[in-house]
């Protein structure tokens, strides 16, 4: 069993940056694809962004394309989410994912990740 702790999250002035990571430990995350999640109070969790396996292929959701980067290190077991330009309404807790499949094609959607981390709470102030 894998087990994802996210950390890198807290409170940050619109327009500022922040780094989340997310380590894997128990099992290696380098076979699968990975994903960031998040959920504000009273909406749903919302994919953010999605690497595959090998990091040679990313996906974002619109509403962070172009100011949100994913990366990974797999010899670290480590996934990276890199926040520019931040802005109020990306405060949500962040969350990490594996997906179910190791080898899969990236999938963006919640129930295509079967582990999870805790979060981690990014909070924009205006």
């Amino acid at each position: 069993q894998v087990q994802l702790v996210e950390s890198g999250g807290g409170l940050v002035q619109a327009g500022g940056s922040l780094r989340l990571f997310c380590a894997a430990s128990g099992r290696t995350i380098s076979t699968y694809g990975m994903g960031w999640f998040r959920q504000a109070p009273g909406k749903e969790r919302e994919f953010v962004a999605a690497i595959n396996w090998s990091g040679g292929s990313t996906a974002y959701a619109d509403s962070v394309k172009g100011r949100f980067t994913i990366s990974r290190d797999n010899a670290k077991n480590t996934v990276y989410l890199q926040m520019n330009s931040l802005k109020p309404e990306d405060t949500a807790v962040y969350y990490c994912a594996r997906h179910y499949t190791p080898f899969a094609q990236i999938r963006l959607g919640v129930t295509d990740f079967g582990s999870w981390g805790r979060g981690t709470q990014v909070t924009v102030s205006s």
